[in-house]
């Protein structure tokens, strides 16, 4: 195994997940508001599971997204 472009690899893979994320976040909450169905000083739980079947790791997080 190549440590460094296993870890490369990782965090591409991170990142991409982080971007994409945030972004449909943004987007969802944008919509929410402007549909009047969410305020803007909202605390949203949230939850995160990353799985890779073939490892057999599902693994979760749970946090807080706070729009004030």
């Amino acid at each position: 195994m190549n440590e460094e472009s296993f870890n490369l690899s990782i965090r591409k893979f991170l990142k991409t997940v982080g971007v994409s994320s945030q972004r449909d976040i943004e987007q969802a909450v944008a919509k929410a508001i402007a549909a009047g169905s969410l305020q803007g000083d909202a605390n949203l739980p949230a939850t995160m599971t990353l799985e890779i079947p073939s490892l057999n790791l599902k693994v979760k997080f749970d946090g807080e997204i706070r729009l004030d």
